[in-house]
């Protein structure tokens, strides 16, 4: 085994999964920052409005980028479970697989994202104020859709062996990369939102070409070979079975926070930078969340390989039990230090209000947030990946759609689109607890 292939089917439950998870931790704290940092600089030096744009932008950005990054996580399940097994032909196939997956779904992101940009945008009603700033910002990112499709795809390959450190490197210097041109298009050359899109999308081409020359060069089973890269049907079938519930998954989650958005796009641009603002602040509070979360799902996925359901249970409960503290704690503090946080992003009190009063009414229920999450990640790296997606679906999409539209006829108050997350992350987290009791891990085994 090369000594960058970290298998998790040995040594301590507590160990494995917490040098695992900090790696992760940083790179979705860096993943962060150069995400906040067009938020940041575009509402500092652009106003408002700017910033409106951006946000709006972003939630639907997210969906399709969401859908991908549950490609290549479904996709690390299934070379998770070979490498677990010790079955070097089957990992090699999955990860040349992979890798043409990713390719033809750069080119089509590429055509849909700056086609269907603009009517789309319209059909979130998003004002027509910030809509030229949102449909520039939307479509130069597309552009360049190939750095975060293909990025998505690596980092779910080294993640599946176990290498967390590279993908951390490598997001630190795009993410560095990102502030720099940010700043430089921005604040010095004076350009508008496009060249903060045109930073994201630079950096985002820079990680993906580092984490693939890592693959390039590793020695193990999981090496791209180009010679090697071609589709296996059979494989593409298995991968798309566990990753397009994932993926979906994702989608499911960014499209009702898009619905969520054009609810709250009907009450002005104040209200969208502030609560954009917000959000983009929230995204690290859940930090350890999803760090714990990838760990959990790439630790079950190997040690279900290696049939191991003992080492599994113990590694379920020790990750939920240090992603329900963590959300939790972080709440807490964001509550206290919302407003100075808020001001960051922009200085008109109506902004941080706005922002001010989403986190009031969300903060104090993350645990159940950072439950759902982490008994989905269980789920898939046990291989029931439609399990979370089907609750996720019901409970955050259906639910939240049928419980505005019904909340608007009584109640015309941006609040409701604030009380709909307590209310569909308690049923979503009761959902997957019941199932989980019930499930049989060692039938599973023994199939």
């Amino acid at each position: 085994m090369d000594k960058q292939e970290q298998l998790l089917t040995s040594g301590s439950v507590q160990r494995c999964i917490i040098e695992f998870a900090i790696p992760l931790f940083l790179g979705n704290l860096f993943q962060q920052l150069y995400n906040a940092a067009d938020s940041l600089i575009v509402g500092r030096y652009l106003g408002s409005n700017a910033l409106a744009a951006v946000s709006t932008s972003g939630n639907l950005i997210f969906l399709i980028v969401g859908f991908f990054s549950g490609i290549a996580s479904g996709a690390g399940v299934i070379i998770g479970r070979y490498l677990g097994a010790r079955d070097a032909k089957g990992a090699e196939v999955a990860v040349h697989t992979t890798v043409v997956i990713g390719m033809i779904g750069s080119i089509l992101m590429t055509f849909i994202g700056t086609i269907f940009a603009k009517p789309v945008l319209q059909l979130m009603g998003t004002p027509e104020e910030v809509l030229g700033d949102s449909v520039t910002y939307f479509q130069i990112y597309f552009l360049a859709s190939v750095g975060f499709v293909m990025y998505n795809i690596f980092v779910g390959i080294l993640q599946a062996a176990g290498d967390s450190r590279h993908p951390l490197y490598y997001l630190m210097i795009s993410s560095i990369i990102n502030v720099v041109l940010d700043l430089a298009f921005i604040r010095g050359m004076h350009k508008g939102v496009g060249a903060a899109a045109l930073a994201t999308g630079i950096s985002q081409l820079v990680s993906a070409f580092l984490c693939m020359v890592q693959l390039l060069r590793v020695k193990a089973d999981y090496r791209l070979v180009p010679g090697k890269i071609r589709l296996n049907l059979s494989m593409a079938r298995r991968i798309i079975d566990q990753g397009l519930p994932a993926g979906i998954q994702n989608s499911v989650m960014s499209f009702s926070n898009v619905v969520i958005q054009s609810y709250i796009n009907a009450y002005g641009a104040m209200a969208m930078a502030g609560i954009g603002a917000y959000v983009k602040i929230e995204g690290f509070l859940f930090i350890p969340v999803t760090s714990f979360a990838l760990a959990l799902t790439t630790f079950v996925s190997q040690n279900m390989g290696a049939r191991q359901e003992e080492r599994i249970k113990r590694g379920v409960r020790f990750g939920i039990g240090i992603i329900l503290v963590s959300a939790q704690v972080l709440g807490i503090l964001m509550l206290i230090f919302a407003k100075p946080l808020l001001g960051l992003f922009d200085h008109t009190p109506q902004v941080i209000q706005f922002g001010y009063d989403r986190c009031k009414f969300v903060v104090m229920f993350f645990f159940l947030c950072a439950f759902t999450h982490a008994m989905g990640a269980v789920l898939r790296g046990i291989g029931k990946p439609a399990v979370p997606m089907i609750v996720f679906l019901v409970c955050w999409c259906i639910v939240r759609i049928i419980f505005l539209s019904v909340t608007e006829i009584f109640v015309h108050s941006i609040v409701t689109t604030y009380l709909v997350y307590p209310i569909t992350w308690t049923l979503s987290s009761v959902t997957l607890f019941i199932y989980y009791k019930r499930l049989n891990i060692e039938k599973i085994l023994q199939g």
